[in-house]
């Protein structure tokens, strides 16, 4: 792979990153709601994802992937769901000051936090289509040696991770702008708020 191909692969996963979408919208909601740490599991899950549709395109899988379309679908609605249920739990949990743990906060372990990340990836249409469609018609995924293939992985991880954890960190360094409870629980709903609709984009099939 030339410089240009792999300039044109980032260039690539910088705009699909970088364009709000339910990746996006979990990330920056769950930093909001948990902080930063947290929002980095949602990331990692959704780098996974990306990583397992990059790999499907190379090895020419996309007829497998267009046999596991009822098992996407599925993915897709359950992620979908799932951020919307969350997005409710975020919503109605008491305010709290920084720092400080309420009996009734809803806690969301790390790795339910990645599971979520996963999931929303794997059923996003425009991720979808961008490694087994768009990606191809500019990167020769048919003659890509071990390096390449580790070259292109490690690109998806670099921009894609770099954006998210971008979006969360600055969505931690707004929430710690907020220490009232009344302010709190205007952040709460928020966040909520920003997470039910990137469950509602997702069930919309954008």
């Amino acid at each position: 792979m030339n410089p240009v191909a792999a300039l044109s692969l980032a260039g690539a996963m910088f705009v699909l990153a970088v364009t709000p979408g339910p990746g996006v919208f979990a990330t920056v909601a769950r930093s909001l709601a948990s902080g930063f740490p947290q929002a980095a599991a949602v990331a990692a899950g959704i780098v996974c994802g990306d990583l397992f549709f990059l790999l499907l395109a190379i090895y020419g899988l996309s007829a497998i992937a267009e046999l596991l379309g009822t098992f996407f679908l599925v993915i897709k609605y359950l992620g979908g769901l799932y951020l919307i249920f969350s997005g409710l739990r975020i919503w109605f949990s008491p305010a709290r000051q920084r720092g400080m743990h309420t009996a009734h906060e809803p806690t969301i372990s790390p790795g339910k936090n990645f599971t979520s990340g996963l999931a929303i990836t794997l059923g996003n249409p425009k991720v979808i289509l961008f490694y087994l469609g768009f990606l191809p018609t500019f990167l020769d995924l048919r003659h890509l040696d071990t390096m390449e293939v580790l070259l292109c992985a490690t690109i998806v991880c670099l921009v894609l991770g770099s954006v998210l954890l971008g979006y969360g960190y600055g969505a931690a360094r707004a929430r710690s702008l907020f220490k009232s409870r009344r302010s709190l629980k205007n952040l709460n709903r928020g966040s909520g708020a920003i997470m039910m609709a990137g469950g509602s984009v997702i069930l919309a099939g954008a």
